[in-house]
């Protein structure tokens, strides 16, 4: 059986003058459940009989067709793709084949653009044609061999405003940052480097994108410092401010900023006025 959009070994069936028809089977069969595989792409001195290892995909026409070259991606699997261009039925991504994969509207958790990456599975529609998605969460394990306290690299894959970010580690591994670990500037698609804080019983990792307390608290002194450069010496507001001022400047909680800020002062590199922070 000759299936759609997966790597597979296929025979020469018989010769035409635009390329060889294919078959599942050494034996010839004439013309029935054969797929084309165009002149260009046939092995040099391929003859009747020969096995060729091909990718079958639709044409522009929805024409079952066979290539030699490999896509990114097959059935089931997931990969992170650019997107080619946007038009009124979708989105189009690059994966290595001459005829771009549609993300169409329906699949996609946000909307997408022009050469912007995301990770997608591949999946067969209701029309019988290939096809992206970009809901991949039933397309993910939870056997990953991480464990707490280990570093992890991912994609965000999708968002939901009660749970946090939802993250691919490896492109493979079922993961996600709780709501109280995201920062304002995590967005979907976004590649991360992340620490597992924990490994739940079915597997799922709960990441933080923030190092533990005493070297986080570091770093964000210096990205403080660097913010009161950039406001000319002096933050117009203090560890008083409201939350969101806070999380939209440094993407830092409140908690995390206020340690922050009692590190430069214990160490007298700022002083806090009425209305802001100042450096010394």
């Amino acid at each position: 059986m000759i299936e759609l959009g997966v790597k597979q070994k296929l025979y020469i069936d018989h010769k035409t003058d635009f390329g060889v028809y294919l078959s599942d089977t050494p034996e010839r069969n004439g013309k029935s459940d054969c797929v084309l595989l165009p002149k260009k792409q046939v092995p040099q001195n391929a003859k009747i009989g020969d096995e060729v290892e091909v990718f079958v995909y639709r044409d522009s026409k929805d024409r079952e067709i066979a290539t030699t070259n490999m896509p990114k991606l097959q059935l089931g699997e997931l990969a992170v793709l650019q997107v080619a261009q946007v038009n009124n039925i979708g989105g189009f991504m690059y994966w290595g084949l001459e005829k771009d994969l549609l993300l169409p509207y329906s699949e996609q958790v946000v909307k997408v653009q022009k050469g912007e990456k995301y990770l997608v599975g591949l999946y067969i529609d209701k029309s019988d044609r290939l096809c992206a998605t970009m809901k991949v969460y039933d397309f993910l394990r939870t056997d990953s061999p991480y464990k707490k306290d280990d570093k992890v690299s991912g994609i965000i894959y999708d968002r939901s405003d009660e749970f946090g970010m939802f993250v691919a580690v490896d492109n493979q591994f079922s993961a996600r940052i709780p709501k109280k670990e995201c920062n304002g500037r995590l967005r979907v698609g976004d590649m991360i480097d992340a620490r597992v804080t924990a490994v739940k019983e079915d597997g799922k990792l709960d990441l933080s994108v923030r190092d533990k307390i005493p070297e986080q608290m570091d770093k964000d002194a210096e990205q403080i410092l660097q913010g009161i450069k950039n406001h000319g010496g002096k933050l117009p507001f203090t560890d008083k401010a409201d939350p969101e001022v806070i999380k939209e400047e440094f993407g830092m909680s409140k908690a995390a900023f206020k340690r922050a800020v009692g590190r430069l002062l214990k160490q007298k590199k700022i002083e806090i006025l009425e209305n802001g922070i100042r450096m010394r």
